[in-house]
């Protein structure tokens, strides 16, 4: 399979007045796991250039167990934290590092780098 759960869809709206689809789960060590790109709470678009709007959940569910060994996701990214399983992982596991904590350490390894390379042509 393809690493993750899905809800929605016109006949279980996963949010009211809104039957589009949504990852509800993605699970560890899957394919979507292991991509690192899709995230818990997304909606999908569409699934191999296929449209998923005004679709009965069982037939999302079949699009995506017929989409194949090269899977083409268009989603939208949830911004806001709703109720539900969005942000909500069960089994222990972290929703990963904000971006600040990457690129902080980052810019001060590099400002370091810089500040050693000047004091050591000081120095020449």
């Amino acid at each position: 399979g393809l690493g993750f759960n899905i809800v929605g869809g016109t006949d279980q709206q996963y949010l009211a007045n809104d039957s589009s689809i949504y990852v509800s789960r993605i699970k560890k060590d899957g394919a979507a796991y292991l991509d690192g790109r899709l995230r818990e709470g997304d909606k999908i678009l569409a699934i191999n250039g296929k449209d998923l709007k005004d679709l009965r959940h069982k037939d999302a569910v079949e699009l995506f167990r017929n989409a194949g060994c090269y899977v083409s996701l268009k989603i939208q990214r949830r911004l806001q934290t709703q109720n539900g399983p969005v942000g909500h992982r069960g089994d222990g596991e972290s929703g990963g590092l904000p971006l600040a904590a990457i690129l902080v350490p980052g810019l001060a390894l590099a400002a370091t780098a810089v500040w050693i390379l000047l004091r050591y042509r000081q120095r020449m």
